[in-house]
């Protein structure tokens, strides 16, 4: 049975459809600062992950392909038979699942500050555990270290503070099963059947998904990738540096060559 998905479209009826995918402790409106620009050319459907924002958190364990289904799901619901795919971190990797096993839904592919395989299952097991037992909040302080640079924190308070929230109301069981996700996916294997165009996008002082295996990996796996290294940027680069990472989007989707 399919999920009822938290979602909103914005843009032309008949424009071509990209979906925006959220990270772990995120909810669909980390996108805020790209959607008036792509949505002026393009139908921009956002949602919230399983788990978290406004989305169901059905009972775990969940798996890379459930993510992936469910997104399937979402189109078909909105009769999108085709789609552009923007994912970052948790849903770049929902990006790299779909591309490489449903690649008829999936035209253009963008995936940021993400990675094949995410860290080591000890260290999701060590996280799953604190947020079991004293909530996301818990978490709160070191997600927003990963997130975004020190000096864009301390230049945007505001800014910080609002991300710094979004982490802390995340549901504490949609939070640990999606950190489960991480724990055990591994998508090295998939890379070389992925044949969308792709561009990947790194943060240069992204500690989560460095430049350098992560990045560097997924674009020279996957046939004609383009990579681009944003500085400074850490882990949110599409907050940190939201012009640059939504003239890289526009640019990548609007080339027909």
């Amino acid at each position: 049975m399919s999920l009822e998905l938290n979602h909103r479209i914005n843009g032309p009826f008949d424009a071509p459809v990209v979906v925006l995918s959220n990270s772990l402790g995120a909810s669909m409106e980390m996108w805020a600062s790209q959607v008036p620009a792509l949505s002026i050319g393009f139908r921009v459907l956002r949602y919230d992950t399983r788990g978290h924002g406004a989305s169901p958190v059905p009972p775990g364990p969940y798996e890379l392909e459930d993510l992936g289904r469910d997104v399937i799901d979402l189109l078909d619901q909105n009769e999108i038979e085709r789609a552009h795919f923007c994912g970052l971190s948790l849903g770049g990797a929902t990006g790299m699942w779909l591309a490489a096993n449903a690649p008829e839904r999936i035209d253009r592919l963008v995936l940021l500050c993400t990675s094949a395989r995410f860290g080591t299952p000890e260290m999701w097991e060590e996280r799953i555990a604190q947020v079991r037992e004293h909530g996301t909040e818990s978490v709160a302080e070191a997600g927003l270290g990963r997130w975004l640079t020190d000096d864009f924190r301390a230049s945007q308070p505001g800014v910080a503070a609002r991300f710094r929230a979004m982490i802390e109301s995340q549901p504490d069981d949609g939070y640990a099963e999606l950190c489960g996700v991480l724990a055990r996916l591994d998508l090295r294997d998939d890379l070389s059947r992925i044949s969308a165009p792709t561009l990947v996008i790194a943060g240069a002082q992204d500690p989560s998904t460095p430049p350098d295996p992560d990045a560097k990996l997924i674009a020279e796996s996957i046939r004609g990738a383009r990579l681009e290294v944003l500085d400074p940027a850490a882990h949110l680069a599409n907050v940190e540096r939201a012009q640059e990472v939504t003239d890289l989007i526009l640019d990548h989707l609007e080339n027909t060559s």
